[in-house]
């Protein structure tokens, strides 16, 4: 069962602007491999960490370098979860994190959905925003 989903889209140009700005900026936001790669593949994985964020209903419990998007040996993106992010997303019943990335244009874009075993996990979360009238 889906029991959230985010999206978020980076300006390339903006990104490198703010890095090159506030160069300890990288050390907050992403994990030493991250660190290492082009502008716009830390562009993409900013969009899909905060994708991810939103997918969870917010960032309690979340933090930046807890959350690296490393690849699968296809290509595929996906989440690596360690510390205090990981136990969150256990905790908040979600067991499987689906993630697309896509740069284009000048553009970075993310895309996540997330899932839940438990169905009573996706209405925990619709109560606690206040439920149905």
């Amino acid at each position: 069962m889906i029991v959230g989903i985010g999206v978020d889209l980076v300006d390339i140009p903006r990104f490198e602007a703010s890095i090159a700005r506030t160069p300890k900026l990288l050390g907050r936001l992403f994990t030493a491999s991250e660190q290492a790669l082009k502008p716009h593949s830390m562009a993409a994985r900013y969009a899909a960490k905060e994708a991810l964020i939103k997918a969870l209903g917010g960032s309690d419990g979340v933090h930046w370098t807890d959350i690296e998007v490393a690849a699968e040996p296809s290509g595929r993106p996906v989440f690596a979860l360690s510390g205090e992010t990981a136990d969150t997303v256990t905790a908040r019943g979600i067991t499987a994190v689906h993630l697309s990335l896509s740069h284009d244009a000048g553009l970075a874009t993310a895309y996540v959905i997330a899932e839940s075993l438990a169905p009573d996990a996706a209405a925990s979360t619709f109560a606690a925003k206040g439920g149905a009238t």
